[in-house]
């Protein structure tokens, strides 16, 4: 992997913002005219998005967005990105996307949001893979609980073969409602705990095996990594 240091003007009040400010809008420049463009789901591929819509209208920035949740459909259209769909462009030319953790082999942990079904298949459509965090979202090694999406009908034999691999699964609860969440696509998420995940592609070779997983948010086909820090500049790691 080789990592670069790229500078940044934008900055914020808060280092947090500041840090996830910084990747979003690196990543941004990547984007030319005439690319179709995976747009991802959180706090700091928004960034990205927002940038992307600054550039359609103020420099004539002529891109489509392939959106990966309500969330970023919602925030691509306030942005004025034109939208386009899989079935429509099923191999864009990049996917930027954010990550809830991501170690230093750019295997990654996504689905905090719980959007990584779509996210995934968006990514993999993708001719390159890009991932914007702050330095908080980097580790060492993945020990994050893992987001697993099921069929609600499959729940408790997930949650038996999910107990079976070691795995501590918890069904995530709404908070601004009654019962669990539902994702984009009708169904349950369990996070679940394995401690320090060892083998990521083995342990997501064993999740997929599960009838009724959906889609598990490990993800092994990160290509760049853009990780913001607290002075505002950017580091940029490839496979």
């Amino acid at each position: 992997m080789r990592p670069e240091e790229k500078n940044t003007t934008e900055r914020n009040t808060s280092t947090d913002s500041a840090e996830k400010r910084a990747a979003g809008i690196a990543a941004s420049l990547v984007v030319e005219s005439g690319m179709v463009v995976g747009l991802g789901t959180g706090s700091t591929v928004a960034y990205t998005i927002r940038e992307l819509g600054r550039r359609v209208r103020e420099e004539g920035l002529e891109i489509l967005g392939v959106v990966t949740s309500y969330q970023s459909e919602m925030l691509a259209i306030e942005a004025g990105i034109p939208l386009t769909t899989l079935a429509q462009h099923s191999e864009p030319d990049l996917a930027i996307d954010g990550a809830d953790q991501i170690d230093s082999n750019l295997y990654a942990i996504k689905g905090g949001g719980a959007a990584h079904t779509r996210e995934k298949i968006v990514s993999v459509s993708a001719k390159r893979f890009l991932v914007v965090a702050d330095e908080s979202k980097t580790s060492v090694q993945l020990d994050k609980a893992v987001p697993v999406e099921v069929l609600p009908f499959a729940k408790e034999l997930v949650i038996k073969k999910i107990r079976d691999l070691g795995g501590k699964p918890e069904l995530r609860l709404a908070l601004k409602k009654d019962g669990p969440v539902i994702t984009d696509n009708g169904n349950f998420v369990l996070d679940s705990s394995f401690g320090v995940v060892k083998d990521p592609e083995g342990l997501a070779l064993q999740l997929s095996a599960i009838p009724g997983v959906v889609e598990h948010g490990i993800f092994s086909n990160v290509d760049e990594l853009y990780i913001g820090k607290k002075d505002g500049s950017v580091k940029i790691v490839r496979k």
